[in-house]
């Protein structure tokens, strides 16, 4: 996801390069290929300035987020913005372990912030002032589109569009597939359904109707979209999309419970 980042920032060009600055735990040669593939500064912890910074991402692993934190709370200043994409972790958690009113975003991009076009969630915590959810809302607009939502809907959130690419990759599959079986070029199907996909996309996000308005203009009686839907009702396609999605939710409430349960005793900031 670190790496998503990136690339949609550096795409989006709104920010010198120079100015991008990334760090590891110790993987030198990871560092390195991210500043030769995207022109960014790759440096070990103990050569970052942390101090001059005006943002700080926070991408490592959430089992890795108590060391870390522990490690930056001597160097990180009260004005700087902390960025983090630590699934499961609270803003709270990390006001709690930096001190300083520190200002928290807590941040849930997708896999599409690669090429400009995530659907990313932002939760403040309470010491956000007005100009830092700007700030924040800027650096992140690189990626894609940003909504703001209460820290309690991330894991709704997280099943919709966290995982929701997948869902849509696996559909994918299953067009190619069908498409290939009956005769089209296995590449070909790929590229009739993602165009397909994108249009239908487009139609909800230009036109602002409602997804079932459009369904009903395109959905002739006895016609073929009717033959399809009614396969798709009879196969439990409706209802398997919205098991996916909460099934996604439940997981990730359930991943936050398992950090909260090893981190409370440690630091008793989780709430």
């Amino acid at each position: 996801m670190a790496e998503g980042m990136i690339s949609g920032i550096v795409r989006a060009n709104k920010i010198p390069k120079q100015n991008i600055c990334v760090t590891n735990r110790s993987n030198t040669e990871r560092l390195a290929e991210l500043e030769l593939q995207y022109g960014i500064t790759g440096a070990t912890p103990n050569e970052l300035c942390i101090e001059d910074m005006d943002v700080l991402i926070l991408a490592m692993k959430p089992k890795d987020a108590e060391s870390a934190l522990s490690s930056l709370k001597s160097r990180i200043q009260p004005h700087q913005l902390i960025l983090s994409v630590l699934a499961g972790i609270t803003t709270s958690y990390i006001e709690q372990s930096l001190l300083n009113e520190q200002p928290v975003v807590r941040v849930m991009p997708n896999t599409s912030s690669m090429i400009g076009a995530s659907a990313t969630a932002i939760a403040l915590g309470k010491y956000v002032s007005k100009d830092l959810k700007k700030l924040a809302e800027a650096l992140l607009g690189c990626m894609g589109e940003v909504y703001t939502i209460q820290e309690n809907q991330m894991d709704i959130f997280t099943g919709i569009a966290g995982s929701g690419p997948a869902y849509f990759y696996y559909l994918m599959e299953f067009i190619e597939k069908t498409g290939e079986e009956a005769g089209l070029d296995k590449q070909l199907s790929r590229s009739i359904g993602a165009q397909t996909l994108l249009g239908a996309a487009k139609m909800l996000m230009e036109t602002g109707e409602q997804p079932e308005v459009l369904r009903d203009n395109i959905t002739s009686p006895n016609g073929t979209t009717a033959a399809g839907l009614q396969a798709l009702k009879k196969s439990g396609g409706g209802e398997a999309i919205s098991q996916a999605i909460k099934h996604a939710a439940m997981r990730s409430k359930e991943i936050s419970d398992d950090i909260e349960k090893t981190a409370a005793p440690l630091s008793g900031v989780i709430k």
